[in-house]
């Protein structure tokens, strides 16, 4: 039977006014932390202090994605996670340089091919001429993304598998995001 329940891609929205920015994150030495682990789904154990430098600084959000799109929260995220019994995200201590928090990376550690590629706007693959033989059969671009509910069984937050940028939500986490008044949020129905 098909999952009759909605889904969205949770977004930041970019376009909150007098919003902060967050940058790239470094370590409590000023180097750069690699922000690609945060992609892949997996539980990660930091041995370091994980800063965001903020430009321009402005109101800090309860989510928006810092550079390379990775996820970070305000506790207040965390609070709900844990009233609405979510499984399956890790959330990972992290300072924003200038405010006090608590902040923490949201790391999905759940994974699905679910992406519906013939009702997407647009999807490409990347190829072996591309030049990058390690993302070769994932998604190149993903435009109008849309999932086949029947393949998610009982997520409730999940990566879409190929395309890492897809941080997909059910609709019970975005009405309980939307009744918190939760800043920085955006939703778009996949």
């Amino acid at each position: 039977m098909e999952n009759m329940s909605r889904y969205y891609e949770l977004m930041d929205d970019r376009y909150h006014p007098g919003r902060w920015h967050l940058r790239s994150p470094v370590d409590e030495k000023g180097e750069q932390i690699n922000p690609w682990q945060f992609f892949k789904g997996k539980q990660i154990e930091l041995q370091r202090i994980i800063r965001f430098p903020v430009k321009p600084d402005g109101l800090a959000l309860d989510f928006c994605w810092a550079a390379f799109s990775i996820p970070v929260v305000h506790t207040r995220f965390v609070q709900l996670f844990a009233r609405l019994d979510i499984q399956g995200v890790q959330f990972i201590p992290a300072q924003v340089e200038g405010h006090a928090g608590p902040f923490f990376i949201l790391n999905t550690l759940r994974t699905i091919r679910c992406i519906d590629d013939a009702r997407c706007e647009d999807v490409q693959y990347w190829k072996h001429e591309d030049g990058q033989p390690e993302k070769v059969g994932m998604y190149r671009v993903v435009a109008g993304l849309r999932i086949n509910t029947s393949k998610v069984g009982d997520a409730r937050i999940f990566r879409t598998w190929g395309w890492s940028q897809g941080l997909i939500i059910s609709e019970d986490i975005k009405q309980a995001m939307e009744a918190e008044g939760f800043t920085g949020t955006r939703f778009v129905e996949v």
